[in-house]
């Protein structure tokens, strides 16, 4: 009887070796090496496989091109990034921590499958595999999402963790679409150990690939993160599919952002904003204005109006600033949707360029609605809104947007243009930015005497 092989798998960059090193020589990490046992059933197999399929090399100039067929998901949020929608033998990687809606959200792609009004020409059908959850819980959460149960067809659910179960369903049914939930719940006994170890995610991801791209369905995979936000499991995992989607959100807030990582048929910079209601996630109208405090007085001091750019889209956000007095020998200072060490360096500029003495004083910043911007344009807005409280100056009706450099200088940003025409249409006519002031001092100094802000 043959004797199954041992490999050493990297959890980071997926570097093999055939014995345990401390340190990766690939990607430099220590002790990220872990064993990754081959059966010899599955090199067997494997081999034959590969041996049975004759490939040639073909011209470039021969190979022909053709449309790619998309299908919808129902939702023009999600169908925009991912490029227009669900590409046929393409595999799609969801992540997300837990309890941020990834269930819901795929349930309700089903769900939208089935009904008459995204139909098309391709296959309809779904199979949502479940290795967590039983028929009745999902049917449970179906009739929270959607009331009348005659509509839905051809949305079928089968609860298992078996990798060649599910391989003998697709098979048998040939579905449209197979969403499975998660991919650190299969397991096969082609594979050593438990099911979430690197050889079980490794050999069942490879197993649904081969499934797409042969028989040309798409595959939905959940994927688990682990706490510092990346997908649990080997680093080829991300290298293997074709498109990485990462579903956000805060506990405290029903928005939900889905941004794309990795996409081989669409772009990776566009994002889709969603709402989780009691009826599960629903698509965000006007979303320019979501982050926007709603009936704001005009006389309110430490707040200001800036504009981020999330891929092609411009959204108006509320930057809030609270300066006062610190008790303590070292004063706080705390961000909340902007990155802490980039407060520090607005607040150095802050004290250098302008002289405003913040050194004794506590610095709160916060983006209103929970979003989280990495958008450098925002600078101006924070800077603002931190000397709008801290001099009790009302900026509530004012748009800041530009980049801060050390040199206290107000940089250029991309899509300027964009950005003003967004802040334009929705009413506000001051807008402060690179085209109007050379400097942060300068802005500081007009406002500071009464120059022309909200």
């Amino acid at each position: 009887m043959k004797k199954s092989s041992t490999a050493y798998v990297c959890q980071e960059c997926g570097y093999e070796s055939p014995e345990w090193l401390g340190k990766c020589p690939e990607c430099g990490m220590w002790n990220s090496l872990r064993e990754f046992k081959i059966p010899a059933s599955a090199k067997t197999s494997a081999g034959k496989q590969i041996s049975s399929v004759s490939q040639k090399p073909r011209k470039l100039g021969e190979i022909g091109s053709h449309s790619v067929n998309r299908l919808s998901t129902g939702f023009s949020e999600m169908d925009g990034v991912l490029g227009g929608g669900i590409v046929a033998g393409s595999v799609i990687l969801l992540a997300g921590d837990p309890g941020v809606g990834k269930s819901t959200l795929l349930l309700q792609i089903a769900l939208n499958l089935s009904l008459s009004k995204v139909r098309s020409s391709l296959n309809s059908s779904v199979l949502y595999i479940s290795g967590e959850e039983s028929g009745e819980q999902i049917k449970l959460r179906t009739s929270r999402i959607y009331k009348n149960h005659k509509d839905i067809e051809n949305v079928y659910i089968l609860s298992a963790t078996n990798t060649d179960l599910v391989q003998e369903a697709i098979e048998e049914y040939k579905p449209g679409l197979v969403i499975v939930d998660s991919i650190q719940t299969m397991e096969s006994e082609n594979a050593g150990g438990l099911s979430g170890s690197i050889s079980q995610i490794r050999y069942c991801a490879s197993l649904f690939i081969k499934i797409a791209k042969t028989q040309n369905i798409p595959i939905i995979i959940v994927g688990h993160v682990t706490k510092e936000g990346m997908v649990a499991g080997p680093m080829v995992l991300s290298h293997m599919v074709d498109t990485i989607l990462f579903l956000e959100g805060e506990k405290s807030s029903s928005i939900r952002i889905l941004r794309s990582f990795k996409n081989r048929f669409g772009p990776v910079d566009e994002v889709g904003i969603f709402s989780m209601e009691a009826g599960g996630i629903v698509q965000s109208n006007s979303i320019e204005q979501l982050f926007l405090t709603k009936n704001l007085p005009k006389n309110v001091t430490g707040s200001i109006i800036s504009v981020a750019m999330e891929g092609s889209r411009a959204f108006l956000v509320e930057i809030q600033g609270l300066v006062v007095s610190s008790k303590i020998p070292i004063p706080r200072r705390v961000s909340s949707g902007i990155d802490y060490k980039r407060l520090e360096l607005i607040l150095a500029v802050l004290q250098k360029h302008c002289n405003i003495p913040l050194s004794g004083m506590d610095v709160f910043v916060n983006v209103a609605g929970g979003l989280k911007i990495s958008d450098t344009a925002v600078d101006l807005g924070i800077c603002l809104a931190i000397f709008s409280s801290f001099k009790n100056i009302s900026l509530s009706t004012t748009v800041a947007v530009s980049e801060v450099g050390l040199l206290g200088e107000l940089r250029p940003v991309q899509f300027l243009d964009r950005r003003i025409k967004e802040a334009k249409k929705l009413g506000f006519k001051n807008v402060i930015s690179h085209n109007t002031y050379r400097t942060l001092s300068e802005v500081i100094r007009s406002l500071g005497k009464g120059g022309n802000y909200g």
